[in-house]
């Protein structure tokens, strides 16, 4: 079984900086995509950045230039460091991961598992004016 567990997180004012990291756990062969999403109060969840197993990234529009995400593939961990934050990033924030491939021990054959998708489980960022 997969789980990601994250930190970080929490309350800062307008200009300031907060990380936030996520690690996966279990039997895993390799994970594709690694990325954050947020949800604020009354909105739909939307992805702040995504970042390959290559390496390469994608940002929301809104937090270019102030976001950077990294990933270590040999620890199956993704970070947000997220400066000059605004009241406008406030929401909870999930780290996703796509197209997770696990192992299995079966009659004594590891077996590669069809890929899933894993979700954090959610940390709050709060950004006061």
């Amino acid at each position: 079984q997969v789980q990601l567990v994250e930190s970080g997180g929490g309350l800062v004012q307008a200009g300031g900086s907060l990380r936030l990291s996520c690690a996966a756990s279990g039997s895993i062969f390799s994970i594709n995509a690694m990325g954050w999403y947020r949800q604020a109060p009354g909105k739909q969840r939307e992805v702040v950045a995504a970042i390959t197993s290559g390496g390469s990234t994608n940002y929301a529009d809104s937090v270019k230039g102030r976001f950077t995400i990294s990933r270590d593939n040999a620890k199956n961990t993704v970070a947000l460091q997220m400066n000059s934050l605004k009241p406008e990033d406030t929401a909870v924030y999930y780290c996703n991961a796509q197209d997770v491939f696990a192992t299995a021990l079966a009659m004594g054959v590891v077996a590669v598992l069809p890929p899933i998708d894993c979700w954090g489980q959610g940390n709050q960022v709060t950004v006061s004016s």
